[in-house]
């Protein structure tokens, strides 16, 4: 992901504890080559799981990895959805609308 779309608190972070930025960059790329998931798949599901915990920093982020992995719209839309009987309507409502902040939509 490119550092202009990274937010600006990340980038103040990641300037000010370099170690620690650097640590959790190498932990998430351990991760994603530790199993058979694709890029998109694996952002999808990470999508999912911000969405679970009411992260909105982390479902922006999420969708944009997403789209940048080839996800499309839909099928982040129904990675959401597919939360409902699990995390609770309201939840999956309102994680719509941060995913819409990043794709345009109403």
């Amino acid at each position: 992901m490119s550092e202009k779309k990274l937010p600006n608190r990340f980038l103040a972070l990641s300037q000010k504890h370099q170690d620690i930025a650097s640590a959790v960059e190498e932990l998430g790329k351990a991760v994603k080559q530790a199993g058979p998931i694709d890029a998109k798949n694996a952002q999808l599901i990470q999508l999912a799981a911000a969405a679970s915990i009411r992260s909105e920093g982390a479902v922006h982020s999420h969708t944009r990895r997403a789209m940048e992995a080839g996800a499309n719209k839909d099928e982040i839309h129904h990675a959401i959805l597919l939360l409902t009987s699990t995390i609770g309507f309201p939840t999956v409502i309102a994680a719509l609308s941060w995913v819409d902040d990043i794709l345009g939509q109403d």
